[in-house]
């Protein structure tokens, strides 16, 4: 066992769940084929990396998926708790530096993550900020529940106020590249990640000229 975990949280691909923004244009199976290719980008990230992977699922695991590595099911009533207990397991089991990310982000690369494990060896907290003001990677080297308490989930200044608060209590925090994650239409087609993908693009197109 190594001393640093990564921690990935992913929706479980089912029709009608995931993306339910990016749906409202492109259809559910628009949003399930774009969704469906961005955790294929997680799960190369993170099979660069030599520490302990953790993969969380939101409803049930799903064995051809991360087959090398440790899967479990997400537990609390929000994401904020649902992080905080995952954090918790991870600590419970001895390990010193953990690192959260979720399974949206079209640029995510193992060299992000493993950015956020050095971070951590001279801060409390790393965040990876998000364009929309939320972050797609948080990583603690100690426990601070206030960062998944009392949160505007989902809110463009979590972020913001969470770095307040941190601020505020003398916690040492170090922050990584911004990147952006794709939950509209708008965010999908000024991606690399779909400009880069001409499947994708037919299947989208064929999804919205059929609606």
């Amino acid at each position: 066992m190594t001393d640093s975990l990564v921690i990935v949280f992913v929706k479980n691909i089912k029709l009608g769940t995931v993306k339910t923004r990016l749906a409202k244009t492109i259809g559910d199976f628009g949003a399930f084929e774009v969704y469906s290719e961005l955790v294929k980008i997680t799960e190369n990230a993170t099979e660069a990396l030599t520490v302990d992977k953790r993969i969380y699922f939101s409803n049930a695991v799903v064995d051809t998926k991360w087959k090398n590595d440790f899967k479990t099911v997400q537990n609390g009533k929000d994401l904020g708790e649902r992080m905080l207990n995952a954090f918790k397991d991870g600590f419970d089991s001895g390990y010193k530096k953990i690192v959260l990310i979720g399974s949206d982000l079209p640029d995510i690369s193992s060299t992000h993550i493993s950015n956020g494990l050095k971070a951590l060896e001279t801060n409390d907290v790393v965040f990876g900020p998000a364009e929309d003001g939320g972050y797609y990677l948080v990583g603690l080297s100690k426990m601070h529940t206030s960062i998944f308490t009392n949160k505007p989930w989902s809110q463009p200044h979590l972020l913001a106020e969470t770095l307040q608060e941190l601020h505020t209590n003398h916690i040492a925090v170090s922050t990584l590249d911004t990147l952006n994650d794709i939950d509209t239409y708008e965010d999908l087609i000024a991606s690399d990640f779909y400009k880069s993908n001409l499947k994708l693009q037919e299947k989208i197109q064929v999804e919205i000229f059929n609606q």
